[in-house]
């Protein structure tokens, strides 16, 4: 009996196949949806219309609310949010580089002591900074005009995400290089991140612009913290683990991050273990485990037979996804939060909508 209710409650999330609305639909719903105090509602629900279509993503009522549940989450509607403490987090920033690469302090003062591009001093820039997309242009400024800069961070921006989403800037960038960015722009697409349209745009194709064999939202809303397929990942980890008794961090990762030099991870090490009862060579189960960002990972013959194995030693059916074992960490966190405390608190906000809109349409 419990096993025919938790389904019940899965089944519940599973992709409802709605008839096809117009965008005018859409957009309604997303009006009514989107939190009553919220300035320009009409401008939010347009953007986001616009993403799910331009990407050809289905605008399905679990699909909308799991949009507006990560961007309330993450930034509670705001296009670029302040960071509170942002000045004391760039200076540390700036000071932790210097002191990697040795560089004494008084140069790192009298550089931020140069005028900048608007007239003011960079020191002057740093005190009065409160959201990423203002912090992105100074770094860029002092990349593009300080010598110092382009040492301290490698011509890297630092700032890694932005927008009402808080999307990757780097899977930004990579997602505009293989496809193009539907829209017209003068600046970079770093730029555009930090933009209500863009972000929305970037942030929707992270959540759910990958072909995915989850039964449930709260996957992906963890793979939006992780990384895509994480989830999928780290319950294949479970699965090695059972098989070889080995002890593994369910983080999601499969290799060691540039593994091409050859670096064996613990997971791939445990893999390996299995490689006799599998009959697959260590050539083959590095050929595998490096599809792991890609959903054609679940068809090799490497994926099915450890799962095999598992629940052969193990005795019961083992699931295909678990949300990864991850500690949150960034200057921006003051806290102890995980991957797990994010994917549920998205979840929570999703569950919200979606009761909302099945009230509404009673």
């Amino acid at each position: 009996m419990l096993a025919i209710v938790l389904a019940a409650g899965c089944a519940a999330e599973r992709q409802v196949k709605e008839p096809r609305r117009s965008p005018a639909e859409v957009r309604a719903q997303l009006v009514a949806s989107l939190p009553a105090g919220l300035t320009d509602r009409e401008g939010w629900a347009s953007d986001i219309q616009v993403a799910f279509e331009r990407l050809g993503i289905a605008p399905t009522t679990e699909n909308l609310c799991a949009a507006l549940a990560v961007t309330e989450q993450e930034s509670t509607f705001t296009v670029d949010p302040a960071v509170p403490g942002l000045p004391k987090i760039a200076r540390e920033e700036i000071d932790r580089r210097a002191a990697r690469l040795g560089i004494p302090s008084f140069f790192v003062r009298a550089a931020l002591q140069l005028e900048s591009g608007n007239g003011r001093t960079y020191a002057e820039r740093i005190s009065t900074i409160r959201t990423e997309h203002e912090l992105s242009r100074l770094y860029e400024d002092l990349i593009g005009q300080v010598p110092l800069g382009k040492q301290l961070f490698s011509s890297a921006n630092p700032v890694r995400t932005g927008g009402p989403m808080q999307v990757g800037i780097g899977f930004s960038e990579r997602h505009a290089s293989e496809r193009p960015y539907p829209f017209d722009h003068n600046g970079s697409i770093r730029d555009e991140v930090f933009t209500r349209r863009g972000g929305l745009y970037f942030g929707i194709a992270h959540l759910l612009g990958y072909p995915a064999s989850y039964d449930r939202h709260l996957y992906r809303f963890a793979d939006f913290n992780a990384g895509w397929y994480a989830s999928r990942n780290a319950a294949f980890q479970a699965a090695v683990a059972a098989a070889s008794g080995m002890a593994l961090t369910l983080d999601g990762d499969l290799i060691v991050p540039d593994g091409s030099r050859g670096q064996v991870g613990a997971t791939e090490a445990a893999v390996r273990s299995l490689g006799p009862l599998l009959g697959i060579g260590d050539t083959a189960i590095r050929q595998a485990l490096e599809q792991g960002d890609r959903q054609a990972f679940e068809r090799t013959e490497l994926y099915n037979s450890v799962f095999a194995l598992a629940e052969r030693k193990s005795g019961r059916p083992l699931p295909r996804a678990v949300i990864p074992r991850i500690d949150l960490r960034s200057p921006k966190i003051t806290r102890k939060l995980t991957t797990e405390w994010f994917a549920n608190r998205v979840q929570q906000r999703f569950e919200r909508c979606v009761g909302k809109e099945a009230v509404a349409r009673r």
